[in-house]
């Protein structure tokens, strides 16, 4: 028998999500961001649920590849461009629309030979102080880029630090706008938290990433529920063990966790070795049987343990839901696990491990 832990990837709820921020900006065009293997999706198993956007955008040049061996015969935008000068052979190849953020990648442009001009979203450092041109340098290198035989389309784009927080977008939305104002070309600027909360920014293109994958861009100010979203992965495996505690008994590496009264506890297969997070501390959120408790003590390589107590009847098979949806329809957010483990729902979804087998709902 196979070690019972799985993922599953939802395929309606990716096209539910798509549906539904299309709708939140209905005068911009989507470009689905599925970089990182689509954030740990696997970006083969997610390309049926998003034929119906205007383009995606990824990182790699072998996940470009990949999309187009898939099938994707639409606009391909690699977010940071060319790394090195004969990337540009493959963008040619490809048709791969490309991001221009430094000197080095205008002079390689420069010296490229191609039949067809590329598609470039030239992008502005406007206060992240990541990727881009600065402000003051911006406009020169747009010129440098109009007067290349090798470019066709020059669009312009930024990104923003604080779309999912206090401080806002107001600050970069203005530069990047004074900036750019009397330029020709069409503009990116929103991801998912600045697409819901800031639809003034939407502009040509917008950039969701982690919302297609039903987590909730800005988990502290409102839930995936809040959205409506739905969670695509669901992580799930089955008790494989029970054990009866008695007061003062502990639990796991480290004894970390101590019963303080006589309870039972459940032992998951699922362990950091699966990319559950190996510093989710007791009291982490988990669901048994569609019923919510708490995860206890130190998480495991291959196991971790479970209060019982609100779950009562769940014994050696019962099922496990670590995050998204359980079989009994309840659904525990990614960002809640994320939270607990102090850090964000990508993580999680990108560290989901190879050794856990995956099934795709369609």
């Amino acid at each position: 028998m196979p070690r019972p832990i799985s993922a599953l990837i939802d395929l309606p709820a990716l096209s539910h999500n798509l549906d539904l921020l299309r709708q939140h900006a209905p005068h911009a065009k989507v470009c689905a961001v599925v970089k990182a293997n689509a954030y740990g999706h696997g970006l083969e198993r997610v390309l049926p649920a998003l034929r119906s956007a205007d383009a995606l955008a990824m990182l790699d040049l072998s996940e470009a590849q990949r999309a187009r061996s898939a099938g994707w015969r639409g606009p391909i935008w690699m977010l940071e461009g060319a790394f090195e000068a004969r990337d540009l052979e493959l963008c040619s190849s490809l048709g791969l629309w490309h991001t221009v953020h430094c000197d080095a990648q205008i002079d390689a442009l420069s010296r490229h030979k191609t039949q067809v001009p590329h598609r470039i979203f030239l992008k502005m450092n406007s206060g992240m102080n990541r990727l881009g041109f600065p402000t003051q340098r911006y406009r020169s290198a747009w010129a440098r880029l109009q007067a290349l035989p090798q470019v066709d389309e020059i669009s312009h784009m930024t990104h923003f630090s604080d779309a999912d927080g206090e401080r806002g977008v107001l600050h970069q939305w203005q530069v990047f706008q004074d900036v750019t104002r009397d330029l020709d070309g069409e503009r990116s600027l929103a991801n998912s938290a600045a697409m819901l909360r800031h639809p003034a920014t939407q502009a040509d293109w917008v950039r969701p990433g982690i919302a297609l994958y039903g987590s909730s861009p800005d988990p502290q100010s409102h839930s995936s529920d809040d959205w409506g979203l739905r969670p695509v992965m669901t992580l799930q495996s089955q008790l494989i063990a029970v054990q009866d505690l008695q007061t003062g008994d502990s639990v796991g590496y480290g004894s970390l966790f101590a019963a303080e009264r006589p309870m039972r506890i459940g032992v998951v297969a699922c362990g950091y070795a699966d990319g559950y997070p190996r510093h989710a501390p007791t009291g982490t959120p988990v669901l048994v049987q569609g019923v919510r408790t708490r995860t206890l003590g130190r998480v495991s390589m291959d196991m971790l343990a479970v209060d019982l107590t609100p779950c009562p009847q769940a014994t050696e098979g019962a099922d496990v839901t670590l995050w998204g949806r359980s079989k009994q329809g309840t659904v525990l957010p990614i960002d809640e696990v994320a939270r607990a483990a102090e850090t964000v729902s990508y993580e999680l979804m990108c560290a989901l491990a190879t050794r856990v087998p995956v099934e795709v709902v369609a």
